[in-house]
């Protein structure tokens, strides 16, 4: 499958060296899938590359490089918007990384500008951002309420000039799912990156992408969100006395310890995320769960071509990303309502 092979290179590089042609149609086309050509681009820079895959490697470093000065500027103009509320601006996910200097910043393709905000401002962020440029891309009433009465966000927004998505944040998980973090404690805790943006402590940022990706998502692009974990563990293990045991007693406060170790057992046993010494109370056992080895099969899910393969799979977790986020009566109401309205899973 070529994205256990995107794996296997993204962990030992220089692996690169002895691929063949077939083999290297299979490894981009992954990487494009997986939004992870960039990274793959600047994990294996320095080694020996066939001549026709150096310019396809060269334009996706220079395409994330935009990607994130875009971000950064995005950033910019919401933290100016919403500076005369005395709202700081705390970014998240890629931009965060990229305004952070973060390893998982490199080489990262960063798209909507997500953003946290206290849950009692978002009556005033709106209409700022509106009068900043941003306009709401959701025309639908049904999507509009069901995003204001039960997500952890506002509708969409783009910006009418720059064409730039922002995703406007009061918590990370939405509102009907069984986990609550404690938003408040987030904010409280974020810390400065840059003139005017904030991002979450280095534990937060762990929880996040792993509540994100486990607790909320259906594993699209699931191996670039993992990669955002293994990079976030190992530098946040190297720079933070006791990370380990901070980020797992955090875990608990926000109610996602279940995600968090699934999450490190992923990331350990696909991209060989360091394991850690524990001290007491807190122990974790790495050895995959047989319900670990369900995700890692969602996960390489691509052919050669970098094709979704096992469809039921897919579908199956697609599901599941909605069970996580509801209730069954509404997740029925809803699901129903979407299909009427003539949307289908991909």
């Amino acid at each position: 499958m070529s994205a256990a092979l995107l794996v296997r290179v993204l962990r030992q590089p220089a692996t690169v060296e002895h691929l063949d042609a077939a083999q290297w149609n299979g490894l981009i086309a992954a990487a494009k899938a997986e939004r992870l050509i960039a990274t793959l681009a600047w994990r294996v820079e320095g080694m020996r590359l066939p001549e026709p895959v150096q310019p396809i490697l060269r334009d996706a470093r220079m395409d994330a490089a935009r990607e994130a000065r875009q971000a950064l500027w995005e950033a910019d103009r919401a933290a100016a918007a919403l500076a005369p509320l005395g709202v700081r601006l705390v970014v998240l996910k890629g931009t965060a990384y990229a305004a952070a200097g973060l390893v998982a910043g490199q080489g990262r393709f960063i798209g909507d500008l997500d953003i946290l905000v206290p849950r009692s401002a978002m009556s005033q962020v709106e209409p700022a951002l509106m009068a900043a440029g941003w306009e709401w891309v959701k025309e639908d009433a049904y999507d509009d309420a069901y995003y204001r009465q039960w997500m952890h966000e506002l509708p969409p927004m783009i910006h009418v000039e720059r064409d730039r998505m922002i995703d406007v944040h009061h918590t990370i998980l939405p509102l009907t799912a069984r986990p609550k973090p404690d938003a408040d404690a987030l904010l409280a805790d974020a810390v400065p990156a840059g003139e005017n943006v904030w991002t979450l402590s280095p534990e937060d940022r762990v929880i996040h992408a792993a509540a994100h990706m486990l607790a909320d998502g259906d594993l699209q692009g699931g191996l670039r969100n993992l990669w955002d974990i293994h990079c976030l563990c190992s530098e946040g293990g190297r720079a933070v006395p006791d990370f380990y045991l901070s980020l797992f007693e955090r875990a608990a406060f926000h109610q996602l310890v279940p995600a968090v170790w699934r999450a490190l057992r992923l990331a350990h046993d696909l991209y060989g995320t360091p394991v850690v010494a524990y001290r007491a109370p807190i122990t974790v056992d790495y050895r995959l769960r047989a319900s670990d080895r369900i995700f890692i099969a969602r996960l390489l899910a691509r052919d050669g071509w970098g094709r979704e393969t096992r469809k039921l799979l897919v579908f199956a977790f697609y599901l599941r990303s909605h069970w996580l986020r509801m209730p069954p009566l509404m997740l029925a109401r809803h699901l129903w309502t979407k299909w009427r309205k003539g949307h289908r899973p991909r």
